[in-house]
């Protein structure tokens, strides 16, 4: 598993630092830029009035593509890299758990989706249906169960809702610095 220390730096400016690392890639198959895309997804939870620690986790779902540095290599492969965990790992040394426990959840809550809602699978585009084969289909109903037992389920839920619609091109520019307050603001309670 991948481990990476907290930066000197400030949480935003090491966000921004990776964000600018990213900014020219595409996103795995979508008509849109990973770093558009998170931000889109932020932009929607604010849009939805969630809490602060809630556009954290919308705007940094995906950040684990961002770390893993062949993950278009991977997924043409037909490999998972599961960018959910080394998401998750890499926050975990710099915000709360909430945050945290909803990016892990980020892909099991598309798995969750597709198995409980059969009209959600035709919503997903088609990169997104590709990964879903490649992060191992829909779950089990055992497997549904297990899920919603599991803290901030239902919220990571909510996060793959914003996440599959944060998918159009021109929506969002792809700038950090209005989720700055809501970055620092969660950091600091972590």
């Amino acid at each position: 598993m991948f481990t990476w220390r907290v930066s000197k730096q400030s949480i935003f400016d090491e966000i921004q630092s990776l964000f600018e690392t990213a900014k020219a890639k595409e996103y795995l198959g979508e008509d849109i830029t990973l770093i558009e895309h998170m931000v889109q997804c932020g932009d929607l939870a604010k849009l939805n009035r969630a809490p602060d620690w809630l556009v954290v986790a919308a705007l940094l779902h995906d950040l684990g593509h961002i770390l893993i540095p062949d993950a278009q290599e991977a997924q043409d492969a037909g490999s998972d890299r599961h960018h959910d965990e080394v998401g998750a790992s890499w926050l975990a040394q710099r915000f709360p758990s909430n945050v945290v426990q909803a990016v892990k959840l980020h892909v099991d809550a598309k798995k969750y989706l597709v198995a409980t809602n059969p009209e959600y699978f035709e919503k997903l585009s088609d990169s997104s249906k590709k990964t879903l084969g490649i992060q191992g289909g829909a779950f089990s109903a055992k497997e549904c169960e297990e899920f919603l037992r599991q803290d901030f389920a239902n919220e990571a839920i909510q996060l793959r809702i914003w996440d599959d619609a944060a998918k159009v091109r021109g929506m969002s520019d792809a700038t950090l610095d209005r989720f700055r307050h809501e970055i620092q603001k969660v950091a600091s309670q972590g």
